[in-house]
């Protein structure tokens, strides 16, 4: 009877035990990633679903199984533009450019983080490349030349005027909002 209840607690602990390199972890949406499923696709669906930074690490996963291939760094470049980070977002973007002269994407989305950081005329000529090697077939890259072109023509568009106001009361509850003496000297 020991015997048996030995075994039994051994059968229990062993089935607790994981081989390495897998996860119990639950799979759940975006994040399920098989184990065979490859970094770059996985990556690819955290991008679309609005992941980031799960993204980039699944990116960062690719780059350490095929290396930096033009793909894998255009899609670094990708998620380091949607996280905000346009000074490395460019150097992946034109690190990928470089590699592959030909892929699309990354001309594309280096126009992006051209237009993003100011540079409209060399945001307007990187559009244009990707545009001719899409031999025009984007929507996306067309709109993306116009309003390149468009600011590039135009570019001292007009900031907003700050102004100030006070909110003076009149009476019992009610408020009158006055735009303030300063603002109008500033003018």
């Amino acid at each position: 009877m020991l015997r048996w209840v030995g075994m039994t607690i051994l059968l229990v602990a062993l089935g607790g035990c994981q081989a390495p390199g897998t996860s119990t972890r639950p799979l759940s949406g975006a994040r399920a990633e098989r184990h065979d499923e490859d970094a770059l696709a996985a990556g690819h669906l955290l991008m679309a679903a609005g992941d980031f930074e799960g993204a980039l690490g699944s990116y960062t996963r690719a780059a350490a199984q095929d290396g930096l291939t033009a793909d894998v760094l255009s899609a670094m470049g990708s998620a380091n533009l949607k996280l905000g980070r346009l000074g490395q977002a460019r150097t992946l973007l034109e690190n990928a450019v470089e590699k592959d002269p030909k892929f699309v994407p990354a001309w594309n989305n280096l126009g992006v983080v051209l237009m993003e950081m100011g540079e409209t005329a060399e945001a307007g000529r990187v559009f244009r490349n990707a545009y001719a090697l899409d031999d025009g077939n984007s929507d996306q890259i067309r709109e993306n030349l116009r309003l390149a072109i468009a600011k590039s023509e135009n570019p001292s568009y007009a900031p907003a005027k700050e102004e100030k106001f006070e909110l003076v009361r009149r009476g019992k509850g009610n408020y009158l909002l006055l735009k303030t003496p300063e603002s109008d000297m500033e003018q």
